[in-house]
């Protein structure tokens, strides 16, 4: 009796196996979502996931209350009620996962439209932001306490102001920062030299005009030579930031528009695989809006649709060309979300107008799906709505349990919770569950057991995993390594995932075991935390913390 109910089990995971690999449809990919707070606290124009399983939410904090006050001992005997600018707002909050609780931190500068970055030791440094803040360089060291806050550095200043300016981690663990407002250069934190800064020339040509920039949070991907990929508006450069020269510029994007900010598309580095060493990337960029949008809806109040299409490039090609494809319909302001399956998921975001104080209308509620291995055609799938508009300073960034957390929404100057306005501000966080933690394939969902034997897992070492299925093992078996981006204004900055090397897996007293490779270098996964997944015919596990070194 127990071999047969053994073999009906190794049926029944088999028949799921193919029914995911090759029967689905579009109707058991939609996913679900659940109301997670009515009251967040704050409207998180800003987040990153960090390494203890919380989530670091913020907003600026120069524009009155928000709906949470701080508990630290300043605010803790402060007479009620607040005053509007009162000191004891808090702007923000870190969400902890496993609770469901938000605690209320302390900003001392402000963080509106600012960029950050997650150090090789999992500390968030923080980059730039307006008023006061716009020459601020500020950490965030995670603890499992509940003691850590914010630190504002009184060494470290940046050069220029960098407001809507972007990080990318480099593989000597400084943070490069790219742009800003009227800042056409990059400059390095932390610094090797008093003025570690450099002119970048490509982000003057691109401006479009003091009004509408359209190359504000440019987008930054490390490519694996070393060099860094910067688009703005519609143009990108490869760029050897160690000897500050343009070394490549690739051709124009096609589709008719800009695509950073406010025309507001989003990109992603597609995953990288040792099949071909971590060598070969590509490049996505999705939406945007055409040139001229946002003068038409915020000084004219008319709201055009914005674009429909993406380009994805090859950027270490010896010919690199555009290849364009469309989307299921106009998108902007969309976070692009990569998952624990290599699939890319379109969250938020508007169908017109633009980035910027109530300039975007028509909200796009549900997420769309895209599958990369796909064939052009077939690879965009549209997911369950939300009930919930998130357009301008909203966030979403990836759990380790393959949840999506969303929140945020604020195109208001202030808080603004009344109906005077076409897009009130928004508390509410929520998450979104893709297709892949339906229970319908929990037979085949692996558990990750146990990770190497080191705290640390030095480049190019091999290190063991072991893990349990509670059906058969798929003979499509992949482990990914994913480092969790800063998200802000549908930018996911240094969001990277490789595909890495393993062993034929063995059985061992009960459990599935094999050996990965670690990445060869920090110039294709640069030092610091990564979620580890295994996924089991396209069904992925939970994600489990390692760190590269």
């Amino acid at each position: 009796m127990k071999w047969v109910k053994r073999s009906v089990l190794r049926a029944v995971a088999w028949l799921v196996i193919l029914a995911f690999c090759w029967g689905q449809t579009e109707a058991n990919l939609q996913g679900s979502w659940k109301l997670l707070l009515e009251n967040g606290g704050i409207s998180s124009m800003h987040a990153v996931l960090l390494h203890t399983n919380r989530v670091l939410m913020f907003d600026r904090l120069d524009r009155g209350p928000s709906n949470i006050t701080r508990t630290d001992p300043a605010c803790t005997n402060v007479a009620w009620p607040l005053s509007f600018d009162s000191e004891c707002w808090a702007h923000s909050v870190e969400y902890d996962i496993a609770t469901n609780k938000v605690r209320p931190l302390h900003l001392v500068t402000d963080t509106w439209c600012s960029s950050g970055a997650i150090l090789s030791d999992g500390t968030l440094l923080q980059t730039g932001g307006g008023g006061l803040g716009e020459n601020t360089t500020r950490t965030f060291k995670p603890c499992s306490d509940h003691t850590c806050d914010w630190v504002e550095s009184t060494t470290e200043k940046l050069s220029f102001k960098r407001w809507y300016a972007s990080n990318q981690i480099l593989p000597d663990n400084r943070i490069v920062v790219v742009g800003g407002r009227q800042s056409f250069s990059y400059e390095f934190v932390p610094k090797k030299k008093p003025h570690d800064f450099y002119d970048l020339n490509f982000l003057l040509q691109t401006t479009t005009n003091v009004i509408e920039e359209n190359n504000l949070y440019p987008f930054v991907h490390l490519s694996s030579d070393g060099n860094l990929f910067i688009f703005a508006n519609n143009e990108s450069i490869l760029v050897d930031y160690k000897t500050n020269q343009e070394i490549r510029r690739f051709p124009q994007m096609p589709g008719g528009g800009a695509r950073n900010y406010p025309s507001t598309g989003s990109s992603v580095m597609l995953p990288l695989d040792f099949a071909d060493n971590f060598a070969r990337v590509e490049i996505m960029i999705c939406g945007g809006t055409p040139l001229g949008n946002f003068i038409k809806a915020d000084q004219q109040k008319v709201y055009l649709k914005g674009l429909n299409n993406c380009g994805r490039i090859e950027v270490t090609s010896e010919n690199p060309v555009w290849q364009m494809e469309n989307m299921l319909g106009p998108r902007l302001m969309a976070d692009m979300i990569i998952l624990p399956t290599g699939e890319i998921l379109l969250i938020n975001g508007a169908q017109q107008g633009s980035a910027g104080w109530q300039d975007a209308r028509v909200p796009r509620l549900n997420p769309w799906l895209y599958r990369p291995a796909q064939p052009e055609g077939n690879r965009f799938t549209v997911l369950a709505p939300s009930s919930i508009p998130r357009m301008y300073h909203s966030t979403a960034n990836l759990l380790p349990d393959g949840r999506i957390l969303v929140a945020g929404s604020n195109p208001n100057d202030y808080y603004n919770f009344t109906d005077d306005v076409y897009s009130k501000t928004e508390l509410r966080v929520e998450a979104y569950s893709p297709y892949y933690l339906d229970q319908q394939y929990d037979l085949v969902r692996p558990s990750i057991q146990f990770v190497g034997q080191f705290e640390a897992i030095p480049y190019a070492s091999i290190f063991k995993v072991q893990f349990t299925v509670g059906g058969t093992l798929s003979q499509d078996l992949r482990f990914h390594a994913y480092a969790p981006p800063f998200n802000t204004h549908s930018v996911s900055m240094s969001q990277r995932m490789l595909s890495l090397a393993a062993t034929p897996v063995a059985k061992e007293n009960g459990l599935y075991s094999v050996f990965l490779m670690a990445p060869p270098t920090p110039v294709a996964a640069p030092s610091g935390y990564y979620l580890l997944y295994v996924v089991n015919g396209g069904i992925p596990s939970q994600g489990h913390w390692i760190r590269f070194v």
